[in-house]
C-alpha cells in the first residue's frame, strides 16, 4: 500500500486567527508525539487567513486523520473558522 499525504485547508476568522495558531501548534506537536508525523501549517501567499496543514507520507492515514478529528474538536476547533468555512481533506498517493 502506498504511502497517503493529506492536505487539510480552510479559512481561519481574523480574530481567531491567534488562538487558531495555537491550537494547530498543540495538535501538531501531539500528532508528532503520538503518530511520529511532522505535519506542517502552511498560509495562502495573497489571502493569509487561508490555512493549509500537510500531513506526508502517512502510513496509516485513516487512524492519523481521526486522531487528528477528536484533538481539534476538543479545541472546539471549528469556532475558529470563518463564517461559512469547514475544514476539507484531500489526500494524494504518488504516481506509480
Amino acid at each position: 500500500m502506498s504511502a497517503v499525504s493529506c492536505y487539510v485547508y480552510y479559512r481561519i476568522a481574523p480574530e481567531q486567527a491567534a488562538r487558531a495558531r495555537e491550537a494547530v501548534a498543540a495538535v501538531l506537536a501531539t500528532l508528532e508525539q503520538r503518530h511520529g508525523i511532522i505535519g506542517r501549517l502552511l498560509r495562502g501567499a495573497e489571502e493569509p487567513l487561508l490555512w493549509m496543514e500537510v500531513y506526508e507520507n502517512l502510513r496509516d492515514a485513516d487512524r492519523m486523520l481521526a486522531d487528528l478529528e477528536g484533538l481539534l474538536a476538543e479545541r472546539s476547533f471549528d469556532a475558529l473558522l470563518a463564517p461559512g468555512s469547514t475544514r476539507r481533506t484531500e489526500r494524494f498517493v504518488a504516481q506509480a
